[in-house]
């Protein structure tokens, strides 16, 4: 029988990983034990023989990438950081998913060093990783130069059979493929299990097929825990250049439990007391020891780590010399690393005024990103297929396509829930400034990934058009209700809805001056006035999330009419009807309930006098909130159905977004 004794090196380090899995999810009676288990030798591989790491520097940009989309089997992960020499104890591996440790449930990429993205949600760890592969390859074409190469690193990632069952997974391989990034291998734990049995219930597809259709690069490993055939595999994959690389691997999830292997019931739950001393029984490992770790394996580990700290000791060297020799580069690069805006940038953001006639603020969007997108190099994205209609592209800039890398045109094809995941890879990878835009009814696509952009602090900036029923003929369908509601419900996100063109240049402002965290715009289709901002408060305001646009001429104050978007020239109107009634009104734009909300108190009661006026909000959108804003002696203008085809100012009107609506309002409030 096997015992610690006389096991190879290579399966004592290999059990190590497993064992510390085990017993983790066993001290938490919580977790995922069965997919460490299976693909721990997968793991002991790729960190001892083909990941470039460092420890010391987790931001290191040239290290290579790793995600584990299959989230679930965190633990994995977290035994490999630990041994491999990152900042993490093994105190820290016996308090996983307790409060306060850096071992949560999911791996999660602001907590824990060493973990590149925040996955669990499936699929969302695939598309990461297409995301950074797409990092790399424009940054490799930006800034390399012959004899200096300061990009080359690869992605490499553990995905499950679940990650290829959810649609986002073949959105984000489709593109992967297309565009042949073949800095990208990723190796699939086909272990045939999922969380209610044997995947013969539900996914019995040729995966290899699927992926060769997809034009990448597919090999088979018919046995996990065959090293050498696994080695042969990722060199083969290091080797291909016009595609990326799925590495099929046949595991066996729970490996080593006599009981429980090949079974659901290894899944996401501990194997029990005894099961777990009859896995070590079986594995030849001591039953009575917890988080083992043998002498000489976290020595070896370390001199992978070593190998890893000499190549990034080697990087700064090759670093130095490139500055050399390109000193305006090595400036913009770090810059971009650093997501250091250049220097009067903010000079670049366009006036807007009266003159220039009105405007959709996706028009004033589109010639606000052309204008700064010469300042700030490193700003890239695209859209949903929808690039005429969200007025992303940028003019004069190259595609971003095979062989033309450093382009700056993302093309995303009809594939929201990629692209928003996509983004937050890139903007998790570093270097770059990630855009992606859709219509506003689409971010129900993309919520996964936006929320998982707020959760991870991933500097992601979407731009979402057609923002009400204004958009008009298309009807119910493409016209969004709850919308903005359940986006700011999200917790770290920001959401600005700008009133012209002046307010969008300041949007822009924010999203690009925000970066740990998402940033989302929500424009009109339909034109909308410019305001004179001589008559009218500076823009500016937009920064704080809310301002006074226009107060009571005579100084009387009975009521507030608080407005975003396109309603703010709706509330312009009313005031204006109001005023001549001899009613004193004040319109407040209110773009950012976040950023508002971050004022201090003063500004806000500055802003929004508490218990001295009536107050009316009007948003084309649903009610749901403004409570908040309003308060007791208060109304609100929204929409609670869903709309209707017909022209957008009618649509409008027919729902109830008109001045005489907000008037009658505004009477009523005030008794």
């Amino acid at each position: 029988m096997t015992s610690l004794e006389n096991m190879s090196f290579d399966e004592k380090a290999i059990n190590t990983i497993r064992m510390l899995a085990v017993d983790a999810v066993e001290k938490a009676n919580s977790g995922h034990p069965g997919m460490p288990m299976g693909t721990a030798p997968i793991a002991h591989l790729l960190w001892s023989s083909y990941l470039k790491f460092d420890p010391g520097s987790t931001n290191w940009p040239d290290r290579d990438r790793f995600v584990l989309s299959a989230g679930h089997g965190s633990m994995l992960l977290y035994s490999m950081l630990y041994l491999t020499g990152y900042d993490l104890k093994l105190e820290d591996l016996q308090q996983f998913r307790q409060w306060g440790s850096k071992t949560p449930g999911h791996p999660e990429n602001f907590l824990t060093p060493g973990v590149e993205v925040t996955t669990g949600p499936l699929g969302q760890g695939f598309a990461n990783g297409v995301g950074m592969a797409m990092a790399e390859s424009w940054l490799a074409a930006t800034f390399n130069r012959p004899g200096h190469e300061i990009v080359d690193h690869r992605v490499y990632g553990i995905v499950s059979d679940g990650d290829l069952m959810e649609g986002i997974s073949h959105e984000a391989a489709s593109l992967a493929g297309h565009l042949q990034l073949s800095k990208l291998t990723y190796l699939y734990d086909s272990n045939k299990i999922s969380i209610d049995g044997s995947t013969e219930q539900t996914f019995t597809e040729d995966v290899s097929q699927r992926f060769q259709a997809y034009a990448w690069h597919v090999q088979k490993v018919d046995d996990g825990n065959d090293l050498q055939a696994l080695r042969e595999a990722l060199d083969q994959a290091e080797s291909v250049t016009d595609r990326p690389s799925l590495i099929v691997v046949s595991t066996h999830i729970g490996y080593g439990s006599p009981a429980k292997q090949d079974t659901a019931a290894a899944h996401g739950s501990p194997l029990g007391g005894d099961e777990v001393k009859a896995t070590k029984r079986h594995l030849g490992w001591p039953e009575d020891e917890t988080f083992l770790v043998p002498d000489g394996v976290r020595e070896f580990y370390a001199a992978a780590a070593e190998r890893g700290r000499q190549a990034h000791t080697d990087w700064e060297k090759r670093f130095s010399a490139y500055r050399e020799e390109y000193p305006d580069l090595a400036e913009l690069w770090e810059q971009a690393q650093e997501r250091r805006l250049p220097p009067g940038w903010e000079e670049s953001l366009p006036k807007f005024s009266p003159e220039d006639g009105g405007m959709a603020s996706r028009q004033a969007s589109g010639k606000v990103l052309n204008a700064i997108a010469e300042k700030i190099p490193f700003l890239l994205g695209g859209s949903a297929d929808l690039a005429a209609s969200n007025n992303t592209y940028l003019e004069g800039m190259a595609d971003f396509q095979p062989g033309s890398y450093e382009g700056r045109n993302l093309f995303f094809g009809v594939r929201e829930h990629a692209m928003g995941a996509i983004c937050n890879g890139m903007a998790l990878h570093g270097g770059v400034i990630p855009y992606g835009a859709t219509f506003l009814i689409f971010s129900d696509y993309m919520r996964p990934a936006i929320r998982l952009a707020a959760l991870s602090r991933a500097g992601s900036i979407f731009l979402f058009t057609h923002d009400s029923v204004g958009l008009g003929e298309d009807g119910p369908t493409h016209q969004p209700i709850e919308h903005l509601a359940s986006l700011r419900a999200m917790p770290r996100m920001v959401l600005l809805r700008p009133a012209d063109a002046a307010e969008t240049a300041m949007a822009w402002k924010v999203a690009l001056e925000r970066g740990d965290g998402p940033v989302l715009l929500a424009l009109t289709r339909q034109k909308l006035p410019t305001l004179d901002r001589d008559v009218y408060a500076s823009a500016e305001g937009v920064l704080k999330g809310g301002y006074v646009l226009a107060d009571s001429p005579t100084g009387a104050l009975d009521v507030i009419l608080i407005a975003t978007g396109s309603e703010v020239h709706v509330a312009l109107e009313a005031r204006a009807q109001l005023e001549g009634e001899g009613i004193g009104a004040r319109v407040v734009s209110l773009p950012s309930w976040e950023l508002f909300s971050q004022q201090e108190q003063e500004y806000r009661d500055e802003v929004l006098p508490p218990g001295t006026a009536a107050r009316v909000a009007v948003e084309a959108a649903s009610p749901f909130g403004w409570e908040r804003w309003v308060g007791e002696r208060g109304a609100i203008v929204g929409i609670d159905r869903f709309g209707a085809s017909a022209p957008g100012g009618l649509a409008l009107a027919k729902l109830g977004i008109s001045p005489e609506h907000v008037v009658q309002a505004a009477r009523s409030v005030m008794g």
